[in-house]
């Protein structure tokens, strides 16, 4: 009896070290190998029921990073929502470009330029981040409160530049 308890004991921290080998790869967002991994984590310990669960939790997040749904954007907002939803992924690239489809749609829509001028921000792209800050400011005076405040702007706070558009603008 002794011998099975030490063999499940074993067992068990076998599949703690596997678990978190999986984890730990998903954290590095290697998600393809990470899926590789929950996938042998849940075939190999079936009877670790709660590590299970969450390896199954895991590989589902995997296989859809992998394979993201197709999203049918059609108008203004769909285009602007989707692109909040990448700028608080930290795709500020790909936001852009979504930002670029909206304004398509809606050239004087000052929460564009702002959203824009964000991204450029945190891409360190000061010139295009003050030039779209500037044009959000000039369709809607709201945007020079919240720029002033605005913590992604943070290191333009000091900048003469900034300090001049929110002034200006």
């Amino acid at each position: 009896m002794v011998q099975k308890n030490q063999s499940k004991k074993d067992k068990y921290e076998e599949s703690l070290v596997a678990f978190q080998k999986a984890v730990e790869t998903f954290r590095r967002e290697d998600f393809a190998r990470a899926a590789e991994l929950f996938r042998k984590f849940i075939e190999k310990y079936d009877e670790e029921k709660e590590f299970v669960d969450r390896a199954q939790i895991y590989l589902s997040i995997c296989e859809n990073r992998l394979h993201p749904p197709e999203i049918k954007l059609e108008d203004f907002e769909d285009y602007y929502y989707y692109s909040v939803y990448l700028l608080n992924r930290g795709d500020y690239e790909q936001a852009l470009e979504y930002l670029n489809k909206a304004l398509e749609k809606k050239p004087k829509e000052a929460r564009l330029y702002y959203l824009m001028a964000n991204a450029y921000c945190r891409l360190g792209q000061t010139d295009e981040c003050l030039k779209n800050l500037k044009k959000a400011i000039q369709l809607d005076d709201f945007f020079r409160i919240l720029a002033q405040n605005e913590r992604d702007f943070e290191p333009l706070w000091e900048d003469k530049k900034f300090r001049l558009i929110i002034r200006m603008a």
